[in-house]
């Protein structure tokens, strides 16, 4: 016999049919849920470590390489370098003169990085640094004379060769029938040497207007170091001359141990 059931029990049988169907296919889409049993995935502790070791690495590369494209601190001076002056044509007397250098090579030996601790004020730093291929005076251009020069806010140096033939002995004759008082004489690295004291000379130029400018008036005074070009004292020197607007000079220690340092960095060497 067959048993009538009601329209409204059958329609909610079927929904709960297809309800069912539907949580069944979206389970099966994200896979099987885990079991009570089931173990945890643990982190990955080798892939942690390879990443800080390149986190790290990145960072280290970055520190190093930020000095090169990072701008620089610009407070700080750098110290004046000499002009490249090698492309100038040298007078006619530094090609006849053996063992003329040129005023760049007294520079680059002149401008040490030191120079400021010798001179007893190693809190500075070089202001300028120029060089010239000079004859000497009242000799027609014969007589090759280059020179260099540094500056500091204290003190200035100045270096400079003579290639002519008066020999040490005879310009400590000649200080000493000047009336030069302090005329001391010594021996730097086995050669003839004398200090003596002079006035530099200053002068003006006047640019605006054109004109020569005033007179030559008496400087500060400078205290020089001449030493023989070689220890036989065949003639010329190598002058090393140091002063202050100030007037104040430093001691003789001073410009000794400067030339004892710079001398061996002076090439010497024969100009064809």
């Amino acid at each position: 016999m067959a048993v009538g059931v009601p329209a409204e029990t059958q329609a909610q049988a079927h929904a709960q049919a297809q309800a069912q169907a539907h949580a069944q296919e979206a389970q099966a889409a994200v896979g099987p849920r885990p079991g009570p049993g089931a173990p945890q995935k643990e982190p990955n502790v080798w892939g942690q470590a390879i990443a800080a070791v390149a986190l790290f690495g990145a960072l280290g590369g970055a520190l190093w390489v930020a000095p090169y494209v990072m701008p620089g601190d610009h407070t700080t001076p750098k110290p004046a370098s000499c002009s490249d002056g090698e492309d100038e044509k040298l007078p006619k007397a530094y090609k006849e003169t053996p063992r003329a250098v040129t005023g760049e090579e007294l520079c680059k030996a002149l401008n040490r990085p030191d120079l400021a601790r010798l001179l007893g004020t190693p809190q500075e730093t070089a202001t300028s640094a120029s060089s010239s291929n000079n004859t000497a005076a009242l000799t027609d251009g014969k007589v090759a004379e280059p020179e260099a020069e540094v500056r500091f806010d204290t003190y200035t140096v100045n270096v400079s060769a003579t290639y002519n033939k008066l020999t040490t002995a005879q310009y400590i004759r000649l200080k000493q029938l000047g009336g030069e008082q302090y005329v001391k004489t010594l021996t730097v690295l086995g050669r003839p040497a004398v200090f003596s004291s002079d006035h530099t000379m200053k002068f003006e130029i006047n640019l605006g207007s054109g004109g020569t400018g005033g007179p030559v008036q008496q400087g500060p005074l400078a205290r020089t170091l001449s030493v023989a070009l070689d220890p036989k004292d065949r003639g010329g020197s190598y002058d090393f001359t140091v002063w202050s607007e100030s007037g104040a000079l430093p001691d003789d220690d001073v410009l000794l141990h400067i030339a004892e340092k710079v001398l061996p960095a002076i090439p010497e060497r024969t100009v064809h």
